[in-house]
């Protein structure tokens, strides 16, 4: 499934209109059945009223408003009492929209023009909102605003015609005026700000609802950014949530062997969530690298693995390990891990660079590698500050090999020199550009994680829950990613599949809760 910008969509829409020869008219008349029928089936969820239901219309002066008219005549015609309500003079409507007001008009559909305040809200049943389309940003302007405040403050259910009034259709921000929706029916495809928060939450239930657009004018217009759901798994990678059997004449070699370079005295939880949850996605082997003096005390923590000590002089720490032994315990593994847990130490930016440089097989960068990244700089001896750069990351080299980075936004505020608020103001574009110009997956974490390729693809998740937000959930996708990996799995592939069984397993862990909030990171790998 497509996710598209306002841009994007206008796009399409012309496309349709003047490439396929679908009149916009027919396009209109189709969005405004699809928004009566989802209200259709809200209002059969609702108690019997012994009299029909009767709904208010929220007509804008745009094509949005238009498609808010056609839903109006579609409820008549079921025997339900509308009124539309006329944000400006309808004689302001121009276009199809006028078209629709004519024909609106000539049925005797009762209609007023919005006064604050004058609206007797408690008479009706439930509102359509048809105000504001995707081509507005901003806060809405008087009148707009008064009425989606009487209309929030109502109480009544609403059903948004394709976006949320104040709601921006990019990036999900939304206005102080802004519809709170029961549904929102999208049209045609999904709105990049209907997925994204805040967005998602104005929007109450989305469903997208065909109108007559055909699905390969997205294709022949390049939009490259995707829903990341099961349906996209199938059709862009031929992959299954659900692991497929295995044959009979399979072994553990078979399935890839993981280096999780994970784990320190303070954080040893971190290694084992992370070698854990590769073995639970599916690959043969999993050998966890520590430093030798932790090796004997983790030994018995996940028996599954195997231990593999880093000489460190008994002192514990990663700071005094070998860095050559640690690389060659590197050298048959089909995916290396690295991060999760390690600690930060004088010298790690260039122990990490050692690896970075070294390690020929899949790697996954998570947690402190990450600020050992953002912290290097153009330096690659480790010692002293890092060159000062306006985007960190850039001054490390390509690796050939495929590289998975899986950065929250507080890392990748570091990796790019921004704040966190530049970050998450537009994850999709910010993780697009990233990958594109370094040359690896970005994986950028949070409620719709993102998966950005290097070839410019972007996949934004569905899966996933708020009791996710606690400390190991992110260890647990790197071994995960790192686990697919192993298994030959193409690097967005991986990342791809890897942070939807992720969200998937935390939903199946909180469904099985009291409450999502008790919700701990191994819980997420027992569902996996």
């Amino acid at each position: 499934m497509y996710l598209v910008t306002s841009e994007e969509m206008r796009k399409i829409d012309r496309y349709t209109i003047d490439s396929v020869g679908i009149p916009s008219l027919v396009l209109m008349e189709n969005a405004g059945r699809a928004i009566a029928e989802e209200a259709f089936r809200l209002a059969e969820t609702g108690a019997a009223r012994g009299r029909p239901p009767r709904w208010l219309i929220l007509v804008g002066k745009g094509n949005n408003g238009g498609d808010g008219l056609v839903c109006a005549r579609h409820m008549a015609e079921r025997g339900w009492e509308t009124l539309t309500v006329y944000a400006v003079p309808p004689e302001q409507l121009k276009g199809e929209a006028a078209v629709q007001r004519d024909i609106a008009d000539k049925l005797g559909l009762p209609a007023v023009v919005f006064e604050p305040g004058k609206l007797e809200w408690g008479r009706f049943d439930g509102i359509v909102d048809a105000l504001l389309g995707t081509g507005t940003a901003g806060e809405p302007r008087e009148p707009y605003a008064s009425l989606i405040r009487e209309a929030n403050a109502s109480g009544l259910p609403i059903v948004a015609a394709d976006i949320p009034s104040g709601l921006d259709a990019d990036t999900g921000e939304t206005a102080d005026a802004c519809i709170r929706a029961t549904v929102t029916v999208a049209l045609a495809m999904l709105k990049r700000g209907l997925l994204l928060h805040p967005g998602a939450e104005a929007a109450g239930r989305t469903v997208v609802r065909p109108i007559g657009i055909p699905e390969g004018a997205a294709r022949e217009l390049g939009v490259n950014t995707f829903v990341l759901n099961e349906e996209t798994l199938r059709r862009r990678f031929g992959l299954s949530a659900v692991p497929p059997a295995r044959a009979a004449n399979t072994h553990k070699g078979t399935y890839g062997h993981v280096l999780a370079v994970a784990g320190s005295r303070r954080m040893s939880g971190a290694g084992l969530l992370c070698a854990k949850a590769a073995l639970r996605a599916g690959c043969g082997l999993v050998t966890w690298a520590v430093p030798e003096a932790l090796a004997l005390p983790l030994a018995g923590a996940l028996p599954e693995a195997m231990i593999r000590g880093i000489a460190d002089g008994g002192s514990g720490e990663w700071a005094d390990a070998d860095v050559g032994d640690a690389l060659s315990a590197a050298a048959d593994k089909q995916a290396v891990v690295i991060g999760p847990g390690l600690g930060r130490w004088t010298g790690d930016r260039g122990w990490l660079r050692r690896w970075w440089q070294t390690v020929a097989s899949p790697l996954v960068v998570d947690a402190d590698a990450l600020n050992m990244l953002a912290a290097a700089g153009a330096g690659t001896s480790g010692s002293g500050p890092a060159a000062p750069s306006a985007e960190p990351f850039s001054a490390w080299p390509r690796r050939e090999s495929a590289t998975v980075l899986t950065p929250h936004p507080g890392e990748m505020a570091r990796l790019c020199g921004l704040s966190v608020r530049e970050v998450q103001r537009d994850r999709i574009g910010l993780a697009r550009d990233f990958a594109l110009r370094h040359g690896v997956v970005l994986v950028l974490k949070g409620a719709r994680t993102v998966v950005a390729s290097p070839s410019g693809e972007v996949y934004v998740n569905t899966t996933g829950n708020p009791g996710m937000a606690t400390g190991g959930t992110g260890d647990v996708l790197a071994g995960v990613i790192a686990a697919l990996l192993a298994q030959g799995m193409d690097a967005t592939a991986a990342a791809a599949l890897g942070v939807y069984m992720h969200g998937a397993a935390g939903d199946r862990a909180a469904a099985a809760r009291t409450s999502p909030a008790s919700l701990i990171a191994g819980d997420v790998v027992d569902w996996l």
